[in-house]
């Protein structure tokens, strides 16, 4: 285990040396969060697969290929097919905007009102997101070097939050570019191949295991459709996402890029589930689907090809965790924070110049630190990423499509939408359980149907905000007209 060891150490101590040369980088606010919008279609690609393709895409994709065969590619195919929609129908807008929050957009779209509300249930979202990949240190850690559960929380949590907090988008878009080779050296070429050959071919893999197992739709009509509620819709609308979206060059590489991202993670999500098809013909009663990945890499791989895969799965988690932090603290400290600090403050109290970028990296800290107690405190970490989407998509997917669909949609409705769509899918989460599907269909529809009758009866949008959302979504407004930067304090 020494050469595997020596890996993971390597791979360790180069991500926090790409932060340290990340916040040479980071010197402004646009460098920090969306590293300059000056990401090309290489990095940008690469960035974008790595984000969405974490630690449950990877460890529970093979999961679920371990316990429904070949249709276990579900999950992870609706998170490619969201990124695709994202991409082709929605990016070249986005970026053209150049906001750097979702509840950004909101304010421009609706006149300025919508901007906390949006932004506590995105923030929860985050949060929740950051949690669940920070707790999955733990199960790589403890196959690594069998280390106890909260010391390898915050092993891997300290070292991302380092890396994150020295320089921002720079350090995560550049361990976003090695963990994505990673990934795809570890498990496309190398685990992928292995497992198949080590089950005796397909062949011997359809010989072994029942006919479902091959079915494309064997997990379940209904569970489909619930992925792509969440997944699919998810991706159109997280705060996480459109972060790496505003990092673009130009609206052509946000929707090309993503194409190509989106492309990958159909090809990984095959992956995952022809892994995890292996696994069960290799390991038929192992005690939870979830230790498919680990125990097909302890006991299948050969040394040294082991310790990087091991790396492709922390590569796949820290990229994931990366982004949601970084989320997570630009929308405490852009959308809560800043527009509470302006409601107290007396008059002339907020024209005293502040350096955005310590700003910004104080909240990551204090976002990561947060992040990672919480982690430690928290087990269950399904509920806890279904609390986080059912949240996001129930409150936020109506207010943010319509605006960008609807142009009679209102900021009485936007916000009557949040409001409605979140307490309402709270509510039937108490009911029905956390995990049920009846929350997140009850709370969209209530959502959509608010949105819709609030916006009817209520004064429509005034044109002058309309024509400012028009000359932004045509990208006639330039960066430096629409983030001016604050002035320095000495």
């Amino acid at each position: 285990m020494a050469v595997d060891y020596t890996v993971i150490v390597v791979y360790l101590a180069g991500m926090l040396a790409m932060g340290w040369w990340g916040m040479r980088r980071a010197k402004s606010k646009s460098e920090f969060l969306v590293a300059g919008r000056r990401l090309g279609p290489w990095m940008y690609s690469g960035t974008m697969a790595a984000i969405v393709l974490g630690g449950a895409s990877t460890i529970g994709g093979v999961g679920l290929g371990y316990q429904y065969g070949l249709s276990g590619a579900w999950m992870v195919v609706t998170i490619g097919l969201g990124l695709l929609a994202l991409s082709v129908f929605f990016s070249a807008r986005i970026a053209r905007l150049k906001v750097y929050t979702v509840s950004e957009m909101l304010d421009l779209r609706y006149g300025g009102r919508a901007g906390v509300i949006s932004g506590v249930v995105m923030w929860a979202y985050t949060l929740m997101l950051a949690v669940t990949s920070t707790i999955a240190y733990a199960t790589i850690f403890d196959v690594i070097f069998d280390m106890n559960r909260t010391l390898a929380i915050i092993l891997g949590g300290s070292i991302v939050v380092a890396y994150s907090t020295l320089g921002g988008m720079w350090s995560i878009t550049l361990t976003d570019m090695v963990q994505f080779v990673v990934k795809t050296i570890g498990v496309l070429l190398l685990l992928l191949p292995i497992a198949v050959v080590k089950a005796g071919g397909f062949s011997e893999m359809k010989a072994k295991l029942p006919t479902e197992y091959f079915d494309p739709l064997g997990i379940g009509g209904e569970t489909i459709f619930t992925y792509v509620l969440i997944y699919t819709f998810g991706m159109l609308i997280g705060q996480d996402i459109w972060q790496r979206v505003f990092t673009a060059r130009s609206d052509k590489v946000a929707r090309y890029g993503g194409t190509v991202a989106g492309t990958y993670c159909l090809v990984y999500a095959i992956a995952g589930a022809v892994i995890g098809t292996a696994a069960k013909v290799m390991y038929p009663k192992l005690p939870s689907a979830d230790a498919a990945f680990a125990t097909i890499v302890k006991d299948e791989l050969p040394m040294g090809v082991r310790g990087l895969v091991l790396a492709a799965a922390l590569a796949a988690v820290m990229s994931t965790s990366s982004g949601a932090l970084i989320a997570c603290a630009t929308v405490a400290n852009n959308d809560i924070w800043s527009r509470l600090r302006g409601a107290v403050k007396s008059d002339g109290a907020g024209d005293e110049p502040h350096d955005e970028v310590k700003g910004n990296r104080l909240f990551i800290l204090i976002m990561g630190i947060a992040v990672v107690c919480i982690a430690i405190a928290l087990n269950d970490v399904v509920q806890a990423l279904t609390v986080a989407y059912n949240l996001l998509v129930a409150g936020l997917l109506v207010p943010i499509l319509g605006g960008l669909l609807w142009k009679r949609g209102t900021a009485p409705g936007a916000l009557a939408a949040v409001a409605t769509g979140g307490l309402s899918v709270i509510g039937l989460m108490w009911g029905y359980g956390i995990l049920a599907n009846e929350p997140i269909y009850y709370g969209l529809l209530t959502s959509l149907a608010v949105y819709v009758v609030v916006s009817l009866a209520t004064k429509p949008t005034d044109a002058a905000v309309l024509a400012a959302w028009r000359e932004r979504l045509a990208g006639r407004v330039t960066q430096e007209e629409a983030e001016p930067e604050a002035p320095v304090a000495v």
